[in-house]
Formats: structure tokens, sequence, C-alpha cells
């Protein structure tokens, strides 16, 4: 990238930091191009300068580029092997008999939380009214499209085939006559409880037993990454469990403060 191209990015950059609902600082820079670069390609800007007069005077396109940086990708039971070991934490901490409470941070669309209830659901060894789940997500758009519960296969993503884990998906959702639309049963959806909160600067959350925040730190400039484990570890009880995505790694600080349930599908039990 020459200068004129960094100047450029960081003047668009500045604008959603003082102009837009969002905190630029906490993503790394590579991440927050490939998405403004994805939104200069469909409004037909070649350069930021161009793109930046686009956002400035374009109300539809400042939603549109919010709507970009926002990270809701996301699916049912994404990384199957470690839903298979998630299975063995639910069934082991609902065991005791008492409340179970989970936490989906990061959430984005509901596909994770509600991959945990519909999980607590089908498994016999999960006793499932003890399963209580919160789900958040900075994105109240995005978090609306959650507690609607309604999912699309497409030519890229197939619900059903996401599914495969559970033993009965027809028990926790309904599936349209053309198998294209997915609702989840709103016993499913009673489990879940859905709020807006920023991992960064949000209010702290505490007490929970599992807490799952995967795929969202790969994206997180490596300065944010401390204060989002604080409110993470602060957030599980002792003997509770975290789970991160498959390409994150626990950071060397925090390392202390977990055992390794299992190292390989990045599931650490609190100390």
């Amino acid at each position: 990238m020459s200068r004129t191209e960094a100047e450029g990015l960081a003047d668009v950059i500045e604008y959603i930091a003082d102009r837009m609902a969002f905190e630029p600082d906490s993503y790394n820079e590579s991440y927050l191009d490939r998405r403004i670069s994805a939104r200069m390609r469909r409004t037909d800007c070649e350069t930021y300068a161009e793109y930046l007069e686009v956002l400035s005077a374009n109300d539809g396109e400042r939603a549109a580029l919010l709507d970009a940086l926002s990270i809701n990708v996301t699916s049912f039971f994404r990384n199957p092997p470690v839903w298979e070991r998630l299975r063995d934490v639910l069934a082991d901490l609902t065991a005791d008999g008492g409340t179970v409470r989970c936490w989906s941070a990061a959430c984005a669309d509901g596909r994770e939380p509600y991959s945990v209830a519909m999980l607590a659901r089908d498994d016999p060894d999960i006793r499932e009214r003890a399963v209580e789940i919160t789900a958040t997500d900075i994105d109240a758009e995005i978090l609306e499209t959650a507690r609607e519960g309604v999912y699309e296969s497409t030519r890229t993503t197939d619900i059903a085939e996401q599914l495969e884990p559970l033993s009965a998906p027809k028990e926790h959702v309904d599936i349209d006559a053309d198998a294209r639309s997915f609702a989840v049963r709103d016993r499913v959806k009673r489990m879940v409880s859905f709020e807006q909160h920023d991992l960064i600067s949000g209010t702290p959350k505490r007490g929970y037993d599992l807490v799952l925040c995967r795929n969202l730190l790969i994206y997180i400039d490596s300065s944010y990454k401390t204060p989002i484990f604080e409110t993470l570890t602060a957030a599980v009880e002792a003997d509770g469990f975290l789970t991160i995505g498959k390409s994150e790694t626990l950071p060397r600080s925090f390392r202390a403060e977990y055992d390794a349930y299992d190292r390989g599908n990045h599931i650490y039990r609190r100390e």
C-alpha cells in the first residue's frame, strides 16, 4: 500500500470513529481494510478519498458499511468436534442439580446460543431444564435477526447440514416444505435471552458456568485482546469453562487462570 493509500484508509477509519456507531480501534487494520475495500467495489469507488465522499453524503452507505464491519458470520454447530466435547461439558455441569448459566459472547445472528439450547434438549445426558443461556452482541440489528430465529439455506449455506449433530433436528426447528427456510421452535428460543453488549467497554458479566467466545478474537487488534480476556475470565465461575475459536489462542498472561480441559478444541476450565 502506497503512502497516499495508507493516508486515505486512515481518513476513512477516522471518519468511522468520529461519525458512526462503531469503534474501529479495537479491530486490526487488515480486517477493516478488507471490509472497506469490499464496499468500495460495491460503490464503484477506485480510491479511499472517493469512497469517503460517498460515505459522507449517503446515509444508506454508512448503514451498509456498518453492517459490513459487524462480525456476524456464524453457523449452527460450527466445528462439530468442539460441540461433541461441549456435550460432555454440559452433561458434567448439569449433573450436580443446580442452574447452569451459559454466555455466548459476540453471538452474531444467534446460531451459537441456539446450538447450545438444541444440544441441551437433544442429549439425554444433559439436564435441559437446568440450562440458562445469555447471548450478547454489539450489533443491535443482528440481535433482532437472532431473536426472530429464522434462517435460510443458500448456495453456500446448508442449514440442514449444519444441524446434522442433532439426533432429531425437527424437534428443534420448523422446516418449510422445500427445506430452504428453518425457524427455531419457540421452546428453544425461550432458553436464550439476547442483549446488546460491548465486550471491551460494556457492563461486566459475572457468574457463568460456560462462556463461549469463538471466532471473534481473530479479527481484534492485539492491544484489545487483553481487556476482552479480562472480561471473559471475570465472567467464568471457578471450575467453569471457557471455549474460544479453533484459530485462536489463550494469551500467555491468562494461562495460569485455566486448565486445558481439551486443548485441541480450545476448551479451558477455570481454576
